[in-house]
């Protein structure tokens, strides 16, 4: 994984200040969800995924620099985690985890030590 998991990499195709609410998020192994909020404040960008019924309805934080692939033509983020390890993450509630240092040390810690799928 790249030094910092909060930024977008820069092979991603991601630009700064698109919007991609709504977009398709795609785990290496299917679909997660939606893309509900996001962030590309520098040092701590992120994708929030509304997963519907995959996980009963959560909402799970994604550090950009999980994301491998933005596809603006098909409206779909591609990030380079299976369903497993996006659904083992740190829980998320955003009127909770937003915004707060350790949630978003504790993120980052799981999602940077692991090894890409």
């Amino acid at each position: 994984m790249t030094a910092n998991v909060w930024g977008y990499r820069e092979t991603s195709g991601h630009l700064a200040g698109a919007d991609l609410t709504g977009y398709k998020v795609e785990a290496t192994d299917g679909s997660i969800g939606k893309v509900d909020k996001h962030s590309d404040e520098v040092g701590s960008a992120y994708i929030v995924v509304d997963t519907g019924p995959w996980i009963f309805g959560k909402e799970v934080l994604l550090p950009a620099g999980t994301v491998s692939r933005v596809d603006p033509e098909d409206k779909k983020i591609f990030v380079d985690r299976t369903k497993e390890q996006i659904k083992n993450a740190p829980e998320f509630d955003k009127d909770k985890h937003l915004g707060n240092p350790e949630y978003h040390n504790q993120v980052g810690g799981y999602y940077g030590g692991q090894h890409r799928a």
